[in-house]
């Protein structure tokens, strides 16, 4: 399908993704790309999401290797051949 978005699962939430290393997704914003997504792993959308519209605090989300809080956030808009990263935050002491 040539109107996808690469998305990029990153290995600690692959389980919750049918062990898949990327998806291939059709989607015009980030919003709609992780409402398939979750559509289809719902386990992934509780990792991923703290309320409907709130993306958890510890996942950076990136489009293109520009992170999503610095365009639209969930409305940044996606074309095809677009890469989506879910980055999950590493915290250590």
């Amino acid at each position: 399908m040539s109107d996808t978005i690469s998305v990029l699962i990153p290995t600690a939430l692959r389980a919750k993704a049918g062990d898949n290393e990327s998806l291939a997704i059709a989607g015009k914003s980030v919003r709609a790309v992780l409402a398939a997504l979750t559509a289809t792993y719902p386990e992934l959308g509780k990792q991923l999401f703290k309320s409907e519209n709130e993306v958890n605090r510890f996942i950076n989300l990136y489009v293109n290797d520009e992170d999503i809080r610095f365009i639209e956030n969930l409305d940044t808009p996606l074309k095809a051949g677009d890469e989506l990263s879910i980055v999950p935050a590493i915290a250590g002491g």
